[in-house]
């Protein structure tokens, strides 16, 4: 139940609602808890949970997912005191609403609560198709313009100009329903002036830009993978119910990760798996409106029994969740590679996918080594390090800590910077960072 929390603080604060003083008319009955928790106003809070999903509805004002009341009632649930008995009567209809209407949409063909659309005019579709990739053809061609102008200006005068020009650039390719080239610029506006050579790097993305552009604009002549790559970094996806229409992968998939990030209007929740069988990787996103955590939320650690689809890539990676067949149940620690292959494995997604930022990996035997701002993970031997990349403080200490100068069990991202840690393994049981 813990694993569930967004953070410590989450955590420490449902462990406080753990107790049958603050809750009433608190009740379990298919799959389903819900109860009234007191809060500082004078009405109670509503809260109810899905266990199956899980999923949680709180009338309270929280940003978190699940908020503390619900990870209070799932708590007050698992000591098994009594206080949530087995309901003898249906639930309110607050509670009975919404878990029936989320379990509506589970039903539907299409996996986890995703809906159906109804079957478009194929006309219709493919006319909105052709027009949109005539305006993301525009934008790239304009966006080349853009570029050649940066160069034959300066690299060196990009700090002068200050964000209008980027914030320009991006609005432009946002007209041109292309938001992959659009955060793509906004990246590059963050580069100038940040340290010594800044130049190189901005001249490093500008140029993996213009492969971007041009992948674009000539992509009747690229492989099918390479071209389903270059459309998903354009911003072009596969509608998942799509997806789920074809044969999914069953495995029981360990969650190896999870990272919350904002990202302009939207939050976006990163769940990395690893299939047990196969051994193959995947991603799964989870989106929220800003100011609200996705709904999607599989405790680090734990293994499932689903289905996944995978988008259509050179690599494929990131995936769309289907049917569950089982809930979450702990999981133990993944076998784990040396840096060597790690650095070998994301040369190779490199070669197919040139635009990654970075690749998923498990490391085994390897410690952490403080050297003031440039941190090192290396191996037990001594025979191979990563740098850490800069700048995530806390998770450094934390995987310090819990590595206490001897060999751990760690998963994060091999990238150009370096290695970011997500999770790390201790006495059997995974530690998000």
């Amino acid at each position: 139940m813990l694993a569930l929390a967004p953070d410590a603080a989450s955590r420490k604060a449902g462990g406080k609602l753990a107790a049958p003083g603050p809750w009433s008319e608190a009740a379990a009955a298919d799959g389903a808890l819900w109860g009234l928790c007191k809060g500082s106003g004078s009405k109670p809070y509503q809260t109810v949970v899905d266990i199956e999903g899980p999923g949680y509805q709180c009338s309270c004002p929280s940003r978190k997912f699940p908020c503390k009341h619900a990870l209070g009632l799932l708590l007050l649930w698992a000591a098994d005191e009594g206080t949530v008995g087995a309901a003898t009567r249906e639930p309110p209809e607050w509670a009975g609403q919404w878990l029936a209407g989320r379990r509506a949409r589970g039903r539907r063909p299409g996996g986890d609560g995703a809906e159906r659309k109804q079957p478009a005019d194929p006309v219709a579709a493919r006319r909105r198709a052709e027009r949109r990739a005539q305006r993301i053809a525009a934008g790239a061609t304009e966006l080349e313009q853009r570029l050649a102008d940066l160069l034959r200006g300066g690299i060196a005068s990009a700090d002068q100009a200050g964000y209008a020009r980027w914030d320009e650039m991006a609005a432009r390719m946002v007209d041109a329903q292309a938001p992959g080239l659009a955060a793509r610029i906004r990246e590059l506006s963050a580069i100038p002036g940040t340290g010594a050579g800044w130049p190189a790097r901005l001249l490093e993305e500008c140029a993996l830009l213009h492969l971007l552009n041009q992948g674009y604009l000539g992509l009747d002549r690229l492989p099918g993978p390479l071209a389903a790559t270059v459309r998903s970094h354009v911003g072009l996806t596969t509608d998942a119910a799509t997806l789920l229409d074809g044969e999914g992968i069953r495995d029981g998939w360990l969650v190896l990760g999870q990272r919350d990030t904002d990202e302009g209007r939207l939050a976006v929740r990163r769940i990395w798996l690893l299939g047990q069988r196969r051994g193959r990787l995947a991603l799964l996103l989870s989106f929220g409106a800003a100011g609200r955590a996705p709904e999607l939320t599989l405790p680090v650690g734990s293994v499932l029994d689903a289905e996944l689809a995978y988008y259509p890539a050179a690599r494929p990676l990131r995936a769309t969740l289907g049917e569950r067949h089982t809930p979450p149940v702990p999981g133990g620690v993944p076998a784990g590679v040396r840096v060597g292959e790690a650095l070998a494995a994301y040369g190779a997604a490199l070669c197919d996918d040139p635009w990654l930022d970075g690749w998923p990996t498990v490391l085994r035997g390897v410690t952490p080594i403080p050297d003031g701002e440039f941190w090192q993970i290396a191996d037990q031997e001594g025979d191979a390090a990563l740098p850490l990349v800069p700048g995530a403080r806390t998770s450094r200490w934390r995987l310090a800590a819990i590595s206490g100068g001897g060999p751990v069990t760690v998963f994060g991202e091999c990238g150009h910077r370096g290695f970011t840690p997500h999770t790390v393994w201790s006495e059997g049981e995974a530690v998000p960072l």
